[in-house]
């Protein structure tokens, strides 16, 4: 007879085993509730805050590995770093990205080397922003297959045992042991932990600082390419978001050069150097300035020549307040319908770039404007001259003294305060 409630298996076994079936009863039950409670949480039963903590940090050591091992120190070789740090990154690349230190070096010199160009493998100059932001991890991958990119750009990159062996020879079992270790601390979630350390750094540096740090921001100098600085505070991307300054001075190991800039990889590196894990080889320059020599000579060309990027970006700061100057003047005339006003407002966004960076359907209200005023047309003739001091290379370094000398007297006897002005910082730098 049935017992109500009962377990009817129970009921055919023999009373004196019923106790030791009850026991496997609980002690199955309670394996599916480990599992469970596992699968669920895993073995720190984490909070979502603690997770997302987690994540943020593990994220952000993968970012200040690449913007300070792959970047600066191999592609670049900005600094040194000791075998400590070195193992430390090459490690947690390899586990939280997969990535091959070769084959990223060589892919982004090839970037410096061919920017903006057909060869470029990342710019959105010539292939799109959509396709550079959406598919820059495809693009990535396509050019790490190119043995010609990495035999010619791939040089001095680690080539040891455990590079050889481990690091590019098995790269998906790195990123599978962090899937591992993220399903054991947070059960379920932590597929979503990892989805998002693996998304990481083709989102932010094969999409956003290849893409937009090529397409939108603003700049501190005229490099060649079009370069932008994203943000001038990188704590997000590790510093890289100051992607203007890297390409003015690829070489530096410090990104940020403008006192409201930040870059928190460069904190990290003098924490390394202080330690003695680090060594700095170069930074961009600074410009020092000293007593306003009496006429200009070989240490003031030296200097100028030494800070190019900086003395023109002061240039240009110069020839946008110049245009303010001319736009404030035609409003105070009542010419504020006239086309000279809105040649002029074109003036004051564009004048101060390159030529070749000004686009194409604007360069001629550009012109027109400098046409107009005797000031401007005068800045702009002057920031040429400034400019063939170091471009021409069939000059003796007599002459280029002289003509640095015959510039600053045409800027000092302008009548332009402006060039007055500049010409006297010009002789107060020494290198």
């Amino acid at each position: 007879m049935a017992v109500p409630g009962g377990d009817p298996l129970q009921l055919t076994i023999a009373p004196p085993l019923r106790g030791i079936y009850r026991q496997a009863m609980e002690a199955i039950q309670s394996l599916v509730d480990a599992f469970v409670d596992f699968f669920s949480s895993g073995v720190t039963h984490a909070t979502w805050w603690e997770m997302v903590v987690y994540t943020l940090v593990m994220t952000h050591v993968t970012i200040a590995a690449v913007t300070i091992f792959l970047h600066r120190c191999q592609a670049h070789r900005a600094l040194d770093l000791g075998p400590i740090p070195s193992h430390f990154f090459r490690f947690w690349l390899w586990m939280t990205t997969g990535m091959v230190t070769k084959e990223w070096a060589a892919i982004h010199r090839k970037h410096h080397a061919k920017c903006e160009t057909v060869d470029d493998p990342h710019s959105p100059v010539t292939r799109g922003i959509k396709t550079v932001l959406l598919r820059g991890a495809e693009l990535y991958r396509a050019e790490s297959k190119n043995k010609e990119t990495i035999a010619k750009f791939g040089h001095n990159t680690p080539d040891d045992w455990i590079e050889r062996n481990l690091y590019s020879r098995f790269q998906w079992q790195g990123v599978a042991i962090m899937m591992i270790i993220n399903l054991v601390l947070f059960g379920a979630a932590g597929a979503t932990i990892w989805a998002v350390q693996m998304l990481w750094i083709p989102i932010t540096a094969a999409g956003i600082i290849n893409g937009i740090g090529h397409w939108s921001g603003y700049r501190n100098f005229e490099a060649v390419d079009a370069s932008r600085n994203i943000l001038p505070w990188g704590i997000i991307i590790g510093g890289e978001e100051l992607h203007n300054n890297h390409h003015t001075y690829p070489t530096s190991a410090k990104l940020s050069v403008k006192p409201f800039e930040f870059d928190i990889a460069w904190g990290y590196i003098r924490a390394m150097e202080m330690l003695g894990w680090a060594k700095v080889k170069k930074i961009a320059p600074q410009m020092k300035t000293g007593a306003v020599r009496p006429v200009a000579d070989s240490e003031t060309l030296e200097a100028i020549i030494a800070n190019r990027y900086e003395v023109m970006a002061k240039y240009a700061r110069e020839l946008r307040r110049a245009c303010a100057a001319e736009v404030a003047s035609l409003k105070s005339k009542g010419a504020e319908q006239s086309a000279q006003l809105a040649n002029m407002r074109v003036a004051r966004r564009w004048l101060h770039r390159d030529v070749e960076k000004i686009p194409g359907h604007l360069q001629a209200q550009v012109a027109d404007a400098a046409a107009t005023s005797e000031k401007l047309g005068k800045l702009v003739a002057m920031r040429e001259e400034l400019r063939a001091l170091w471009t021409r290379t069939n000059v003796s370094a007599e002459q280029a003294v002289a003509d640095l000398q015959a510039w600053c007297k045409q800027a000092e006897e302008s009548g332009i305060e402006a060039l007055r002005e500049f010409s006297f910082k010009l002789r107060a730098a020494k290198a």
